[in-house]
């Protein structure tokens, strides 16, 4: 964990604040690269993930960009109403579970709303390397559109556009119509919100997996919430440990894992980021996760979501 301080809020479009964030001592900052984000420990006991927005060869700084969300579970409300200029906050980080592919030859990125975050870094990552790209932002209106000064030279060069729906997808980006050529030698990039992300999954569904790079921000996973009971108690077994675990139909397999003192990876906790990805041996698990195809599917499952589903369950572990 790390402590650093709020140098400036800044706001940038109608419910989106930036917040820069800088070394209380003046240090310079761990590096990162595009796509990356901080997990931030907001006052309350609430921890949220954030995408970098600067461009990532800046050392002096972190910036992250927050939407105030009416409903929220507490995150964005708490960073918009509760933080100020100078006071200190605790991040973890910098993690990335969606870096640029060195090996694209052209990109497609698109952003819906908030999702611009990471965007913004992939966006000036790759003008700076010289490399072909190609941004679509969709908003509401020019005033729910951030950074669009930084983005102004990329609008007039025609590498940048931007997509106004008045808040009817129909009338916005031709997704289907932008995307229906597979380029062999271009891979696409997407984050935004859930029906953005539906869109552009069903646009890129016949595209090769390999040249396809998404991240969720904000959503509540698809999975049952905690608590809630699927039937009765099953078992997960443990091939390489030796163990058998119990399951409550109340818990997901990292809950049952934990509770047996079994030490796993994890990050989100949430299905968006894969860090808890583990290979299955036997068994039908309950996938609820938003980010495994249908062929990663049936060899992994993403245990921080997932329920047992079948018993036993044997995973790889």
């Amino acid at each position: 964990m790390t402590t650093l301080r709020i140098r400036s809020i800044t706001w940038e479009a109608e419910g989106i604040r930036s917040f820069e964030l800088v070394s209380p001592e003046g240090e310079e900052l761990p590096a990162f690269d595009a796509g990356a984000h901080l997990d931030v420990q907001i006052p309350g006991g609430i921890s949220r993930r954030y995408s970098l927005c600067n461009p990532p060869w800046e050392r002096h700084r972190y910036v992250i960009a927050v939407l105030d969300v009416p409903n929220s579970r507490g995150g964005s409300r708490a960073m918009h109403r509760n933080l100020r200029a100078g006071d200190l906050i605790d991040v973890s980080g910098p993690h990335n579970f969606f870096p640029l592919a060195q090996e694209a030859e052209r990109s497609i990125l698109l952003a819906g709303g908030i999702g611009v975050t990471p965007i913004m870094a992939m966006y000036e990552q790759l003008r700076r390397d010289g490399r072909p790209v190609e941004l679509h932002y969709c908003t509401k209106s020019p005033d729910h559109t951030a950074f669009r000064t930084r983005l102004r030279d990329g609008i007039e060069a025609g590498h940048v556009s931007l997509h106004h729906d008045g808040g009817d997808p129909s009338k916005g980006l031709d997704i289907a119509k932008l995307l229906e050529n597979a380029a062999p030698s271009a891979h696409v990039y997407y984050c935004g919100p859930t029906g953005f992300m539906g869109a552009v999954r069903d646009a890129t569904s016949h595209w090769p997996q390999e040249q396809v790079h998404f991240e969720y921000f904000g959503q509540e996973p698809t999975a049952r919430p905690k608590g809630e009971s699927h039937g009765q108690e099953v078992h997960v077994v443990l091939e390489r440990l030796g163990r058998t675990i119990p399951v409550d139909p109340t818990q997901t397999i990292l809950e049952a894992l934990r509770a047996s003192d079994v030490e796993c990876e994890s990050s989100c906790e949430a299905g968006m980021c894969g860090t808890c990805k583990v290979r299955y041996l036997e068994g039908s698990p309950e996938h609820n996760d938003l980010i495994l195809s249908e062929d990663e599917r049936e060899e992994y499952v993403l245990i921080c979501c997932a329920r047992a589903g079948s018993d036993p369950l044997v995973l790889d572990l």
